[in-house]
């Protein structure tokens, strides 16, 4: 397998029709581990791979025709592709043959139809019986968490089997969030495209935005100003410390150490606060548009800005010093929920979640998106692969982030803030990898008749990182699981679509 070799594509966001033994030797190459699969989707009449290789990590894509609805399966020799493998087949029922788990993922016998992108046969409104793993070995138990759960988070079932307090097997089932992303943003037109990419996970709205603007400049061959993409940039990485210092603060929560919790949660609060008083929303929910921002960053909104930074640094490295130095929480962190390298880099974790098991990927380095490849900046990375190295990613980010924001502020070119795009013909493509604080997202667009969206698929860093969820709580006990799935932070909605 060691000698197969991916097919030429030249241009990175390009895309070329295989027919079934050059997907099947690209399969092949990808499992074989000489490539990462980026994302598995189709349009109804074929079906799309994204695969990339290191160094650059830009995307190739592939694609094979369904004329009779069949397609040779990833997942056959490719785990990371299963769930994305059962979810086309529930959306389009599209078969992948050899396809080792036929039961149903995203679909749970509540949409009233069966296929909704594909046939769309109208079928009963019942529950289908889903059939969970068994284990063997010693007596054992089963214990069923969800999917509705204590306090405001999104629904998903965990099944686990136990032998006393140890796991020996988890399983999820999620899908209860689907919300029909793919179907909705069939024929939208540009603006309602915009917000419903904003709004597949809403802690990640600004990068899906952008991800999403860069596909439709791309597919339209336009070119955001400059100011705009220096200010996505800053929104993404405000975006990024919000993000991990709320993530921090209830990782230390779920072990009981509610200090942090709080001091976290109020630094956090402070990100929000000057995201408001800068772009007009605290979580900046439909500033970044295609062709540009819809909000500019004035002398006051710097300085304010540059007083958070301020802020931020001087509140942080004490709340680091009591986490790092509180032997109780430490015990709960160090050596829990380990994940492997091999484990991450045979699913393409991304973030965090891979960075924190020795895989320094980051889409901002490679393969690289304005204006990053303009600012210096560091990609943490540590090898143990437990909560702990996932606390201390996150921590080690934030403080890039504030780095990038300084340097952002300090270089903000001058200039318009969007740009009308130009008519597109109709069927044009665009493509776009772009890093959010969970790891990196897909953007995929083809345009359609005056500016609409014909078809697009946004693939959430989650989709990777879920079953590797599964895998690092084995062997833990059963009351590390909040700890070590607080650590993960896996998107629920971006997952469901």
């Amino acid at each position: 397998m060691d000698k197969i070799e991916p097919i030429d594509v030249q241009e990175p966001w390009s895309r070329v029709t295989v027919d079934a033994e050059a997907w099947w030797r690209i399969v092949l190459w990808v499992a074989a581990g000489n490539g990462v699969m980026l994302g598995l989707w189709s349009d109804g009449e074929a079906v799309h791979m994204a695969v990339a290789r290191a160094p650059d990590f830009a995307p190739r894509v592939l694609s094979i025709a369904c004329p009779d609805g069949r397609y040779p399966s990833v997942g056959l020799t490719h785990p990371p592709a299963l769930r994305l493998e059962r979810a086309l087949r529930d959306l389009y029922g599209l078969v992948p043959v050899g396809l080792p788990d036929e039961r149903p993922w995203l679909d749970h016998g509540r949409w009233g139809v069966t296929h909704p992108l594909g046939a769309r046969v109208p079928s009963p409104d019942a529950p289908l019986a889903y059939a969970f793993r068994p284990a063997e070995g010693p007596p054992m138990h089963q214990i069923p968490v969800g999917p509705v759960h204590a306090g405001i988070i999104e629904p998903g079932h965990f099944r686990f089997t136990a032998n006393g307090e140890t796991v020996v097997r988890l399983e999820q089932r999620l899908g209860y969030v689907h919300k029909g992303i793919d179907g909705l943003m069939s024929g939208a037109p540009l603006e309602r495209a915009a917000k419903l990419a904003g709004r597949v996970s809403g802690d990640s709205t600004v990068a899906y935005a952008i991800a999403f603007a860069r596909a439709v400049e791309m597919a339209s061959g336009a070119e955001a100003p400059a100011r705009a993409v220096w200010l996505r940039a800053v929104m993404a990485e405000l975006e990024r410390i919000a993000n991990h210092l709320g993530d921090i603060g209830a990782i230390c929560n779920d072990a009981s150490f509610s200090l942090l919790h709080a001091h976290f949660g109020a630094l956090r609060e402070r990100v929000l606060r000057a995201a408001d008083a800068c772009f007009g929303h605290r979580l900046m929910m439909d500033r970044v548009v295609p062709g540009g921002v819809a909000a500019d960053l004035g002398s006051e909104g710097i300085g304010r800005l540059r007083g958070l930074l301020a802020d931020l640094r001087a509140h942080l490295p004490p709340l680091v010093r009591i986490y790092d130095d509180t032997v109780s929480l430490q015990d709960r962190t160090v050596g829990t929920g380990v994940l492997t390298a091999e484990l991450a880099r045979q699913y393409g974790a991304g973030g965090f979640v891979g960075r924190a098991s020795g895989r320094g990927f980051d889409a901002r380095r490679s393969p690289g998106y304005a204006p990053y490849d303009q600012l210096a900046f560091d990609v943490p990375g540590r090898t143990e692969g437990d909560v702990n190295a996932r606390v201390w990613l996150r921590i080690e980010e934030a403080r890039q982030s504030f780095a990038i924001i300084e340097q952002l502020l300090a270089r903000l070119p001058d200039g318009p803030v969007r740009a009308a795009l130009p008519p597109s013909p109709e069927g044009a493509e665009g493509l776009s990898l772009v890093e959010g604080f969970r790891g990196d997202i897909l953007a995929w667009v083809r345009l359609g008749p005056d500016g609409t969206v014909a078809r697009c698929h946004l693939r959430d860093p989650s989709w990777f990182q879920w079953p590797l969820l599964e895998a690092a709580i084995e062997g833990n006990i059963v009351a590390d699981f909040p700890l070590l799935n607080k650590s993960f932070n896996c998107s629920y909605s971006g997952h469901d679509l």
